[in-house]
């Protein structure tokens, strides 16, 4: 047990599912709780990538003097009930709860348990914009990759669960709900308190990077998510690598080993797999003068990480032919709303006018 923490366990209780969660409850924990007892709550995924950075994370999360508790939440079927029983003498004494992802199940049963007062979700990288919007329109929690249309069976069983876990996310007289983002919030739901993130933790504990002259390329898990065309993402990683002169590709963490074996054979792309989230990447260093990336979080996060450095963050929009079949109908205004919303960034022309 940590020494913050009392006898009848954490105030705190902060449950994260991957790296960049894990990041931002260490970067809200920094800025408005620097000495509260939080013990962070590890659900882990199957991932091996994922995996590999949470372990990374939570030794870092140990530095900073807090707990860390490794749940094997999807080592099997019986392991949801286990998890979620381990844990309801923790949910129900917490006054306090910090959680990364409202749109996780997991999660939205969670919250249905605890008894806490005050709840605080941090980034989970583009998804809390969503979140954002569905909360203060009162509009059931779904994300923004999901194709539209009626809800499956899954879905429809679960809808109970989901919308007391919504409930629970509205402020009450006697409920205070918190938003830790890094994020443009535009539509601030009633009653929800808004902080920024301006990651000071990272800033603060790691670097100034030793920046190179080259630059850099981030991945998206965009294709693997099924909104953009494999050949087109591939074409497209290719025309701006020559056109900008990049010489290495940060995968992310969800990039199938397939995908990244044909861009190293056909970009001549160095692919670095990163055992930290890119905030902290870029933080430590090397690297590249110029950052090159798709919409995604970084083109958020990664000038606010990098402030005070001559580090470029430039931006390709994605072309509306490169979605596929299968891409939700909101997905092309949302990555449109991702880069034209990010503050401190290159807005580079598309890849189609490139080539």
């Amino acid at each position: 047990m940590s020494p913050r923490a009392g006898k009848t366990g954490p105030h705190t209780l902060a449950f994260v599912e991957s790296p960049v969660q894990l990041l931002n409850v260490l970067e809200w924990a920094h800025a408005h709780a620097p000495d509260a007892e939080l013990a962070l709550v590890v659900l882990a995924p199957t991932d091996p990538m994922t995996r590999g950075q949470l372990r990374r994370m939570a030794e870092l999360a140990r530095e900073e003097g807090h707990t860390v508790r490794w749940e094997e939440a999807r080592g099997g079927p019986a392991a949801p009930f286990q998890t979620v029983g381990g844990l309801t003498g923790l949910l129900r004494r917490a006054r306090r709860v910090v959680l990364g992802d409202p749109f996780s199940r997991y999660v939205q049963l969670l919250l249905t348990i605890t008894r806490a007062r005050h709840l605080v979700v941090v980034d989970d990288g583009t998804a809390t914009m969503e979140f954002v919007a569905q909360l203060a329109r009162g509009e059931r929690l779904v994300r923004w990759h999901r194709k539209g249309g009626r809800p499956g069976a899954r879905d429809l069983v679960f809808a109970p669960v989901s919308a007391r876990a919504r409930r629970r996310l509205t402020p009450t007289a006697g409920r205070q709900v918190e938003i830790f983002s890094s994020m443009p919030v535009d539509e601030t739901p009633a009653g929800v308190t808004v902080h920024a993130n301006d990651f000071a933790w990272t800033r603060f504990r790691f670097g100034p990077p030793r920046i190179t002259r080259g630059a850099d390329m981030v991945g998206t898990s965009l294709v693997e998510t099924g909104v953009v065309d494999a050949e087109r993402y591939l074409d497209a990683v290719r025309t701006l690598a020559k056109a900008h002169g990049a010489t290495r590709y940060f995968a992310h963490r969800r990039e199938s080993t397939e995908k990244l074996h044909r861009l190293a054979v056909e970009t001549g792309l160095e692919i670095v797999r990163p055992d930290l989230p890119l905030e902290l990447i870029a933080r430590r260093g090397p690297i590249g003068r110029t950052i090159l990336s798709f919409p995604s979080t970084v083109v958020h996060t990664l000038p606010l990480a990098l402030a005070g450095t001559e580090v470029r963050v430039a931006v390709c929009d994605i072309d509306p032919a490169w979605l596929t079949d299968h891409a939700s109908p909101r997905a092309q205004g949302f990555l449109s709303g991702v880069t034209g919303t990010a503050r401190d960034v290159t807005r580079l022309q598309t890849v189609t006018a490139l080539g």
